[in-house]
Formats: C-alpha cells, structure tokens, sequence
C-alpha cells in the first residue's frame, strides 16, 4: 500500500506552541505516525511563541492568499523541523504575535473569528501552494472546524483535493467558537452553509458544529467522553447533533509520549527510577517537598494537583473538602492557574496550612514534572475530563492517581479492591466533597500499608498507555474513509 499522508491541523503543537493538552496530542501523533510509516506533517499559525522558540525556521516560498470579507489577506509559509516532524506555519503578524493564544486574562481575543477563519483557509491554500497533497487532513478543536466545510463546498470540484477526506477531533466540547451570524460572510462559505443542519447555532454560527457536520469522520479523545457527549449532560447543546452523527463518530483514547514522560528519561527530576527500583521516587519526593517549602513525615502522603483551577475540574467539591483534607495525615502540592476565586483560596489556605500545603499560582514544566515523579498520590475530581492526561503520566511515575469516574478518567483507571489487588488507582462516580473525601481516606489507609502499596506503585508504572496504540487505531480509521 501506498505511504498515507496525513496533515495535522491544529492551533497549536509541542514544542511550538502549548496551552492544553491539544498541544501534547497534535505534537505526539504526528510523531507516533511516521513511527508506523505514515508521511504525517503539521500545520498551524507562526504565533510569537514560535518565532521566541529558537526554530530553525525557514521560508518555503509559498504563501497562502485568502479572501477575508472584503479583503485579501497573505500569508507566508515557513517550516520548520522538530523530533523528525516538518511543521508549516502560516505568518500574520497582526493575527498571531501575540503574548497568549485565545485568551487575555480578560477574556477571548475580540478577533478570534477572523484569526481561524484565516487560518483555516489558509491551511488549504497554503498546502496547494506547498504541492502536498494529504490523504487526510486530520483537523483538532474548532479552531479548524472551517475547513472540512470548505473542502465539502468550495473545493469539492477542486482537483487537488479530489482523494481527501477529513478527521474531525473534539477534544473539549465545551469551547465551540461561537460567533455572531454577522460574521459569516467572512467565512466566504454559501449561504446554504448557514442553516440548521449546517453551521447555524442558536443564531450564531458554531465552528465546533461545522468540524462534526462536514468531515468525513469525528472523533474524541476516549470511548467514555464520545458516549457522554451526545448526552444533554455532557454535549453542551450539540448532543443532537452527535447522535444525528453517530455512525461517523469513534472514541479514541489520548496516547502519551514516554520520551517526555517516563522516570526513567525524564530530565527535570532529581534521581531517575524504575518500577524495580524505586530508590530514585523517595529522592524525588524529597525534592518535591523542597521546592513547596513542605515538612512532612514520612507516613503521610503526598498529594499531587497539576492542573487549570476551574469548576470543570472538580475544585467547587474539592474546596469543600480542603479543610477536612488538611486535617488528615497528609501533604498536597498545587500548581496551575485559573479562576480568581481558586487562586484567592488556595493561597489562603496554603498561609493556613504552610507545612502541608504549597500552592504555585502558575504553569512551570519543570515544576509539573516534579510533582509527577515527587508525589505519592495525584488528584483529579473533575466534573467531566474528555481524557486526561496526567492519570496517565501518573501511573507511569507510580503517582497513584485518585479520579472521578467521567471520560478518559473512568477509562484508564481502575478503582483498587483491596481484597483481590485489582486495580491502578482509586475512583470514585458521585460528584460531591464527601465521596471525594471518603476517597481519599481510602488512598491514605492503603498507603499506611507499605508492602501493599509498594506492589499497586510496581503494577501502574507497568502499564502501557504509550502513543503507539493510538496511532494504530487513528490509522485504522484513515484507512477505513480511503478503502
């Protein structure tokens, strides 16, 4: 059979860009692809972050020309290569040097829909320009939404994307790029587009929406969260619109890459380990509760939190729980940012509480692989996680990862029983600050438990979640729109 060429298109990739876990996939798989012999390449906007990253970065000659309204806008195409990946960037300066990605502290950039509507069709300019011409384009998140619906309209009699199909991923469906209908004409799209069983949303129009009608198959980012989304609880008002689509729509669960996340490579921590010699994860526990300024016994655990301090991610029912938390045997280190109100508490609590709690109000790599490896237990209670990937880089640093049954959560982890030693981790499904907390105690009770502990820490560093499985699946599916 012949090399499959898939382009990546996403708004932004490791090591280029990064403000989720969006980031982490779109520079992952390509990777895991070409591993399995697949021609898979990136494209996505030259941000400011990509000109501070000391790239190698060089013009290819093309550039990409779009009609944006009443204007026609270039932009250059530059490339560039990381981990044995080639990376397009479309430059605009106007549209993408800017400090942060989407979002100011005060809110969405005002200009978010000409940014991606730019940058969608200019993906499909840019790769005629290019002379590349994908199998599949593989598109992440409604920042590219635009562009199955523009390759099923205006360039459906184009001959150079005459064996193209499309892959929709949706890796939150809670941010759906919601505009005012009176910026549809910037699209260039019909006016047919616009309608209920197109783009139209609730008088707006819905780039998310566009991504699920118009490709040729849609996809999430675990078998849990593809179920969950096309129920009224999780579907954030397009579950209708998934269900109407469900014959095209798969789960795959999120693969992590092992060269970036493993104890035993990972060069941020202070000793390397494995899962026949832990030595190394008391070093970096010692290190961990150094850098938090912490005074903890040795029986009393350490608890990890790496996370954005939103509702979404269970800190309403987790702040219920902080006091009760900090009255037990145990540490917590957090580090993350977010919503005011979490800031304003956990800083509180951490003056409150300064020898069992250290909180760091940013994002810090370095700091995030630390608590990975330094921390004996890692917490998520979200409200829903489409997948999640610190659980996963959790077991790996045999962190024994305490969740809330949703999503890719319920997915990877299973609930230890104590009596049969099955299980990865601890689970809890009611979402309220007392089954958290009754969770909890159970982790802890366990970890009083050396030898018993020990053997749960040597079962979850032995498990496999790494990107090869996944990439095999997606390959599967590509090769399923192109038989």
């Amino acid at each position: 059979m012949k090399q499959l060429k898939i382009l990546i298109a996403t708004s932004e990739a490791i090591p280029f860009a990064k403000t989720g876990g969006l980031a982490d996939v779109a520079g992952a798989l390509p990777k895991a692809l070409n591993g399995l012999g697949l021609d898979a390449r990136i494209i996505m906007p030259f941000y400011w972050h990509v000109q501070e990253g000391n790239f190698k970065l060089k013009q290819t000659g093309a550039q990409a020309s779009v009609p944006l309204g009443l204007r026609e806008i270039d932009s250059p195409v530059f490339e560039a290569e990381a981990s044995g990946i080639t990376a397009y960037f479309l430059k605009r300066d106007e549209y993408y040097d800017r400090k942060y990605l989407y979002t100011m502290p005060e809110g969405d950039y005002f200009d978010n829909v000409e940014r991606f509507i730019l940058f969608s069709r200019g993906v499909i300019e840019a790769i005629k320009k290019l002379g590349f011409r994908p199998d599949i384009i593989h598109c992440h998140d409604w920042q590219t939404g635009l562009i199955p619906a523009y390759l099923k309209t205006i360039y459906k009699d184009d001959p150079f994307f005459s064996n193209t199909k499309t892959v929709f991923t949706i890796h939150n469906i809670a941010y759906q790029g919601q505009f005012p209908a009176s910026r549809f004409p910037l699209t260039g799209l019909p006016q047919e587009v616009f309608t209920q069983d197109g783009i139209e949303f609730w008088g707006d129009m819905n780039l998310l929406k566009a991504g699920i009608v118009f490709s040729d198959i849609v996809t999430t980012v675990s078998e849990k969260y593809s179920r969950e989304i096309q129920t009224p609880e999780f579907g954030y008002g397009l579950e209708g619109v998934l269900l109407a689509k469900r014959e095209k729509l798969f789960g795959v669960l999120n693969g992590v890459d092992y060269d970036d996340w493993s104890p035993e490579k990972d060069k941020f921590i202070i000793a390397k380990y494995d899962y026949k010699d832990l030595s190394g994860k008391a070093k970096c526990r010692e290190d961990l509760l150094k850098e938090y300024n912490l005074n903890l016994p040795d029986d009393a655990p350490v608890i990890g939190i790496i996370s954005r301090l939103a509702d979404q991610k269970g800190f309403d029912i987790l702040s219920q729980a902080m006091e009760d938390l900090m009255s037990m045997n145990l540490g917590m280190v957090v580090l993350g940012t977010g919503e005011k109100k979490y800031h304003d508490l956990f800083e509180g609590l951490a003056k409150k509480y300064p020898k069992k709690l250290g909180v760091k109000i940013t994002f810090d790599n370095k700091i995030a692989h630390k608590i990975e490896a330094g921390s004996d237990m890692f917490l998520m209670p979200s409200k829903y996680e489409p997948c999640g990937l610190n659980q996963i880089y959790s077991l790996k640093y045999g962190t024994i990862p305490i969740v809330r049954a949703t999503g890719g959560l319920d997915d990877t982890i299973q609930d230890y029983d104590a009596k049969t030693g099955e299980g990865n981790g601890f689970k809890f499904k009611e979402y309220s600050a007392q089954i958290l907390l009754a969770k909890v105690k159970e982790a802890v009770k366990v970890f009083s438990n050396r030898k018993e502990w020990k053997k749960l820490v040597q079962k979850a560093m032995q498990q496999d979640f790494s990107w090869d499985r996944s990439a095999k699946r997606y390959v599967e599916l590509y090769e399923k729109l192109l038989m």
